[in-house]
């Protein structure tokens, strides 16, 4: 009867833990993953799970059987199932709030949904103390008995943590994952109660799983967010993956949605956004810089693959590395967004790992991976900064896409502040209706002025391409201060999450969302 037992408590330990990664990834969708996202799923899953743990205990003094400790597993099993079908309305209305940037309606939506977790959540929390109880014979033995069922559990958590990460929500999707844990957990719980406590017993309950099929069947049609135009929509291990088509402009978004991360149009090159000041770079450099200097890059965060299309357009001799580190974004570009580019040598790793093993020297490294509040930090920091310096040949040239918000330029800054400790000479660009700047850093020392030289030489030459011109002329003319002194970001010490989540909470109350690209 004992292994019964440790068989269930082993699936509601695996059941806890795969349902608050798949919640946050559910959550993640629409609101985003920060590090507030992520502290507020997590520290209500351990107040519903403390909860469980008190209920769980009382329960088990007063009915310490085995019924009714396989039939809670089989009721939390059904929840797991049938709360994201119940969230799924909900984050809709999340989606279209977001789009229309209704605050109330999207804090509502994100406590709404959380709170449906409370019950299977809480009920997973009995799974141990009952247990214990269930099988403490001789007080002798309590706590060899104790530790036993706590292990069992642990180790069924250290399963649940990865198994929806690596392999349920990139091969089936977020909803059904929460189906296949709750189918998983259900099967489990009806057969221990049939062999604890007669097959009669389970058969009074297989009306669950009839009822999650019905529910399943009805409640994963259609796609998981309203939005205009959308042709595709998955996931993988990093992301929610959203394509939308308006105007024959294809449309890249991440996660929540909001910031185009790369776009296409079948007779347009120029977007007249950061995509296009990556061929500024090697201009900060002394006049004659032609095109012809350029003969590598490096774009580390490819995406779908907007700036590589155009670097051939314009540098069609230069061998172009991107690094993208989401495999399902690499396809997306191939299938949806014309990334056929023939010098492009596409390296699905993280872009710091991928440039550390790099032999290459660049003329241009192009670092496009910031989205707040999704900064991965160790990209920012001053040792990073000097492993692109060390990969840039002589002339090269560092050229990074920052978001700033309104009048909050505080990322903006320590970026400038952390790569002026490595680089000579840096400088910004704003690009004009958006809400993004350029950092554009030169190995050797430099000045703004080498820009007009460059272009009036270039302007001279009848075969400068369009593109590379107006780009140009976009970074002539917004061309801006020298910031003030910022946060100097370090391996070590890098505090971004206070400035990002500053920069969040200024969006929120701003009108310009749409903007950031």
């Amino acid at each position: 009867m004992r292994r019964y037992l440790y068989l269930g408590v082993f699936f509601a330990g695996c059941a806890g833990l795969a349902v608050e990664m798949s919640a946050s990834r559910l959550l993640g969708n629409y609101f985003g993953s920060s590090n507030l996202v992520w502290a507020v799923i997590i520290g209500l899953i351990l107040i519903y799970l403390s909860v469980g743990y008190t209920i769980g205990g009382k329960w088990a003094d007063r009915s310490p059987d085995f019924k009714t400790f396989f039939t809670i597993l089989a009721w939390a099993s059904l929840l797991i199932g049938l709360v994201p079908l119940a969230a799924r309305p909900i984050l809709r209305a999340a989606s279209q709030a977001f789009d229309n940037m209704q605050i109330g309606v999207m804090v509502g939506s994100f406590i709404s949904v959380l709170a449906l977790f409370s019950l299977p959540v809480t009920l997973l929390g009995t799974a141990s103390p009952f247990a214990v109880r269930l099988a403490l014979q001789e007080k002798e033995n309590a706590g060899k008995v104790a530790g036993k069922i706590y292990t069992i559990s642990t180790l069924g958590s250290f399963v649940g943590t990865f198994l929806p990460v690596l392999l349920l929500i990139p091969a089936i999707g977020t909803y059904r994952t929460f189906v296949a844990i709750s189918s998983g957990l259900m099967l489990v719980a009806l057969f221990c109660l049939g062999m604890t406590s007669g097959f009669k017993s389970t058969l009074k309950l297989l009306w669950m799983p009839l009822l999650l099929a019905l529910a399943t069947s009805l409640g994963l049609r259609g796609f998981d967010k309203q939005a205009e135009g959308i042709i595709y929509e998955g996931e993988s291990a990093y992301n929610y993956i959203q394509v939308q088509e308006i105007n024959d402009y294809r449309l890249l978004r991440l996660n929540e949605g909001q910031g185009i991360h790369s776009i296409y149009h079948p007779t347009l090159n120029n977007f007249n956004g950061s995509w296009e000041q990556v061929l500024v770079a090697p201009y900060f450099n002394a006049a004659p810089t032609t095109p012809e200097d350029v003969r590598e890059i490096a774009l580390l965060g490819l995406a779908a693959g907007t700036s590589a299309r155009e670097s051939y357009k314009v540098y069609p001799q230069a061998a172009i590395d991107g690094f993208e580190i989401d495999p399902e974004i690499v396809s997306v570009g191939y299938d949806l967004f014309e990334m056929d580019v023939p010098t492009l040598n596409v390296y699905v790793e993280d872009a710091r790992w991928g440039l550390s093993h790099s032999d290459a020297l660049y003329d241009i490294i192009s670092i496009d991976a910031y989205k707040p509040p999704y900064i991965p930090w160790h990209l920012t920091t001053q040792e990073f900064f000097q492993e692109t310096y060390e990969h840039l040949s002589d002339n090269g040239a560092l050229v990074i896409n920052v978001a700033r918000i309104l009048d909050n330029r505080r990322l903006v800054d320590a970026l400038y502040t952390t790569i002026h400790s490595v680089y000579p000479s840096v400088y910004v660009v704003d690009i004009p209706d958006t809400l993004n700047s350029m950092i554009f850093a030169t190995r050797q020392p430099t000045q703004s002025d080498n820009l007009i030289a460059n272009y009036i030489g270039l302007s001279e030459d009848p075969n400068t391409p369009t593109l590379l011109m107006s780009s140009l002329e976009t970074a002539i003319l917004n061309i801006q201060p020298d910031p003030q002194s910022g946060t100097l970001f370090t391996d070590d010490k890098a505090p971004l999450e206070w400035i990002t989540n500053a920069m969040i909470m200024d969006i929120f109350r701003s009108d310009q969302i749409e903007v950031l690209q």
